[in-house]
C-alpha cells in the first residue's frame, strides 16, 4: 500500500472529566481504545478519536467567530483537510494507523461560543477515526494516505 504525505500535526488535545478546557500535549499515546488519558477513552472505538482541519477554525474566522484550538474538540488538528473522505478511508498519522468511521455531528455546546457555529460548521466541523494500530503521535507528525 502507498502512501501520500497529505499534512501534519498542527496541535494534540485531551480532555479531561471536570476541566473544561481541552489540554494541549506535545504527544499523543493512542491503542485500541482511544486516546490514553482521554474522557473518551474506551467508551465507542468508532467515536473516541477526532480529527480537525485548520479550515474549521479559518471558516468560523471568516465569519468573525474567533475561536483557539482545541475548541472543537479535537484531538488531533492537522492542516488538511479530511472532511470529504469516504468512511473506511485509511489515514496513518505517525506510528498510528487510524480508519475514518464517520463525520463528527454538531454539539450544542457550540452555540455557546457563537448560536450561528453549529449550523455553520455543520459538514466542516471533524471527523471521527478508530486505531487500527497503536503507537505515538506528535506535534509536526505527517498525516498520509494509504
Amino acid at each position: 500500500m502507498s502512501k501520500n504525505i497529505v499534512g501534519s500535526v498542527i496541535q494534540l488535545f485531551i480532555s479531561k472529566k471536570g476541566i473544561e478546557k481541552r489540554i494541549s500535549k506535545e504527544e499523543l499515546q493512542l491503542d485500541l481504545n482511544g486516546v490514553n488519558e482521554d474522557k473518551f477513552y474506551d467508551k465507542n472505538i468508532n467515536r473516541s478519536v477526532l480529527l480537525a482541519s485548520l479550515d474549521s477554525y479559518a471558516l468560523a474566522k471568516q465569519h468573525n467567530i474567533d475561536i483557539s484550538y482545541g475548541t472543537l474538540g479535537e484531538n488531533i488538528l492537522i492542516d488538511f483537510n479530511p472532511y470529504s473522505l469516504d468512511m473506511g478511508t485509511m489515514i496513518q498519522i505517525g506510528e498510528v494507523l487510524f480508519e475514518v468511521t464517520q463525520a463528527c455531528t454538531i454539539c450544542d455546546h457550540l452555540s455557546v461560543i457563537d448560536e450561528s457555529l453549529p449550523n455553520l460548521l455543520k459538514k466542516d466541523r471533524g471527523i471521527f477515526v478508530k486505531v487500527i494500530k497503536e503507537g505515538v503521535i506528535q506535534t509536526n507528525d505527517k498525516v498520509y494516505l494509504n
